[in-house]
């Protein structure tokens, strides 16, 4: 079992900056690849970034490529995104997720590969 929370989602502007958080226990983090989603109201989740083990690979949604960054702590068993340049369209919930079968090189962009889910924080971007 992995227990996730993500925290650090808000209200912000446009052009504004946030760094979303997701706190891991369980199993361990070193070994399992992660990864954020989004869900917007009335549409399907989608993957938004995803990383290794190391964090030597990681793999980006394209309409968020050179705006987020996808990082990890294994010290502090922690995955990061953080989100720069926000719009409009990225408003949405963002969920964490851990893939216990990963190999030690996959960052995995499809959903129904994670097996670990966290609540979910809201980001909303005004315009």
């Amino acid at each position: 079992q992995v227990q996730l929370v993500e925290s650090g989602g808000g209200l912000v502007q446009a052009g504004d900056s946030l760094r979303l958080s997701c706190a891991t226990s369980g199993r361990t983090f070193n070994r399992i690849a992660m990864g954020w989603f989004r869900q917007a109201p009335g549409k399907e989740r989608e993957f938004v970034a995803a990383i290794s083990w190391s964090g030597s690979n990681t793999n980006y949604k394209d309409s968020v490529k050179g705006r987020f960054t996808i990082s990890r702590d294994n010290a502090k068993n922690t995955v990061y995104l953080q989100m720069n340049s926000l719009k409009p369209e990225d408003t949405a919930v963002y969920y964490c997720a851990a893939d216990q079968d990963s190999t030690h090189w996959s960052a995995p962009t499809i959903l129904q590969l994670y097996d670990y889910w966290g609540q979910g924080t809201q980001v909303t971007v005004s315009s």
